[in-house]
């Protein structure tokens, strides 16, 4: 049986910005560093919760280097060289590659999405250009597409890199309906913070979670013990994460994480637009969980950063 790319829980890290927009390396490593003494069993850099949406080809793959740099082996790094152009996909995981990532996260095409069989050809001509691992990243709420089971058992036949799967369709069903059809070594990840015991039962390694951004020790630790066979624990640490999660998703991600780390002190600065700073209301919501979940608010208003549309 081959080596999973990691069991326990990959945060899906944000990408930390100063005032003025531009990536703020300083603080990327404070959350690199973060992240590995709170037990984070991998770090995803560039995913959704990264803004890789709107970072530059250039700023993408400078983040992916940097945080290889960074991490220096201590955990898997997996990047997000997901794209809805396979030509830039390939572009984009070729050079994660030479840059040291240790497996890639390819989400599906957005916008002009794929067919089926759009889907399988897109992905196996992305891993074949690379000899790492790959996992898929099935998020249809973003997307607008979706990743069937017997797709996802087309792509793993002809790209034997393609290892594992992110799967936040949200689907229990379906991930059940994969789990039934895929090999033993085929690795089913949750995508979703609020079913990661669901998707443990059946079968799967860990998650790869927003979570993480602002509870590292927690998010391993409902993985860890399941695996352990504490599933009451287990269950126990899931439910109890319950509400701090809706918080995280109350407005579009990553702008509630990006939020909850500003709260607490963790300076990871603004959004790109077309994302902007949470409402009102829900920043008093997010506050509340965040305490309500035992993590200290360091700051009681969110830090305001100049308007990024002027020159």
């Amino acid at each position: 049986m081959s080596t999973p790319i990691f069991k326990g829980a990959a945060v899906a890290l944000v990408t930390p910005m100063k005032a003025d927009g531009s990536v703020n390396y300083e603080k990327l490593d404070e959350l690199i560093e973060f992240q590995i003494s709170g037990k984070t069993d991998a770090i995803v850099a560039c995913g959704t919760t990264g803004e890789a949406s709107t970072l530059s080809h250039e700023e993408h793959l400078n983040v992916i280097r940097h945080t290889v740099k960074k991490v220096a082996g201590r955990v898997p790094v997996i990047a997000g060289t997901g794209s809805n152009s396979t030509e830039t996909a390939i572009y984009l995981s070729v050079e994660a590659e030479k840059a040291g990532a240790d497996a890639l996260l390819l989400v599906t095409p957005y916008y002009n999405k794929a067919t089926q069989k759009g889907l399988v050809e897109h992905f196996v001509k992305t891993a074949e250009a690379v000899k790492i691992p790959v996992i898929l990243y099935n998020v249809p709420s973003r997307t607008g597409c979706n990743i069937q089971p017997a797709t996802v058992k087309k792509i793993n036949e002809r790209a034997k890199n393609v290892v594992a799967i992110k799967e936040a369709s949200g689907d229990i069903s379906q991930v059940a309906q994969l789990a039934s059809i895929m090999d033993e070594d085929f690795a089913i990840y949750s995508g979703n913070d609020d079913q990661i015991v669901p998707i443990l039962s059946l079968g799967g390694l860990g998650v790869i979670s927003v979570l993480s951004n602002i509870a590292p020790k927690q998010t391993h630790d409902i993985v860890a013990t399941y695996l352990d066979g504490d599933i009451k624990t287990s269950r126990k640490l899931q439910l109890e994460a319950f509400d701090i999660i809706k918080s995280l998703f109350c407005e579009v991600n990553p702008i509630p994480v990006k939020t909850a780390l500003n709260l607490m002190g963790m300076e990871a600065g603004p959004l790109r637009l077309p994302l902007t700073e949470m409402e009102a209301a829900n920043v008093e919501r997010l506050k509340n969980s965040l305490v309500n979940y035992g993590i200290e608010v360091a700051h009681n208003q969110v830090i305001k950063f100049n308007d990024l549309t002027k020159d």
